[in-house]
């Protein structure tokens, strides 16, 4: 008789990559393309436009590593503190550890003996992960990835950013706002449900809510643009 395997691909399996990615590229495309038509709508010329825009996309790349890896270390310390101190409590109070673990285990449907058992055998085999799983919420799913979160944030807020400025560079010089505008409402919406897709939300609502706040960020920075430009002027 074959054995049956199954396998399921989980979202969780996706967050630590996803949010960053996601973070990034919308930033990336946001900032920029709000950086961009601020200053065209200054009055600047196009080579000043494109200036402005490529030092944004170099500030903001560095800034989303430094602060992603800032962030994600911050978590990973204190999971380790939290391991650190489990392991300390396993060595120093084994009886008390065990306790707790069957009470999560009753807490969440089993019944008392049974509870027991398995705390039993999930000691004997992994005490520390075992705590670290079900009393502190730690996995390798979830884990926190300093690295891994700041390059991606870096690289995806680039490859956003890279778009106003190809669409600067094609764009005629007295329509740039408005052909960066209209493209990168396009592409927050495409971005915006592509990444609720792969988070398993509704694609309309994800492509709605970031194409919503992206156009308001870059009503703003025209206004600036429009309002500072003139009185510069």
């Amino acid at each position: 008789m074959s054995r049956l395997s199954h396998s399921e691909i989980h979202m969780v399996h996706r967050i630590g990559w996803l949010r960053a990615a996601v973070l990034g590229a919308n930033d990336g495309l946001v900032s920029t393309a709000s950086l961009v038509v601020g200053v065209a709508a200054a009055g600047s010329g196009k080579p000043e436009v494109l200036i402005a825009g490529l030092a944004g996309l170099v500030a903001g790349a560095m800034s989303m590593a430094a602060g992603e890896y800032v962030s994600v270390s911050s978590q990973t310390d204190a999971e380790q503190a939290d391991l650190a101190r489990e392991t300390r409590e396993l060595a120093e109070t084994p009886e008390a550890e065990l306790e707790e673990l069957t009470r999560i285990y009753v807490d969440r449907g089993l019944d008392r003996d049974l509870a027991e058992k398995v705390a039993h055998q999930l000691t004997e085999r992994d005490a520390l992960g075992s705590h670290a799983r079900d009393e502190l919420g730690i996995s390798e799913t979830v884990t926190a990835r300093p690295i891994q979160a700041a390059l991606v944030s870096a690289l995806t807020f680039a490859l956003g950013a890279v778009v106003p400025l190809i669409v600067v560079l094609l764009a005629p010089e007295t329509s740039i706002a408005l052909f960066v505008a209209a493209s990168t409402i396009v592409g927050l919406a495409v971005l915006g449900g592509l990444g609720a897709s792969a988070g398993g939300a509704g694609v309309v609502r994800g492509a709605a809510r970031v194409t919503l706040w992206g156009a308001l960020a870059m009503a703003a920075t025209a206004a600036v643009g429009a309002v500072f430009g003139v009185t510069v002027g």
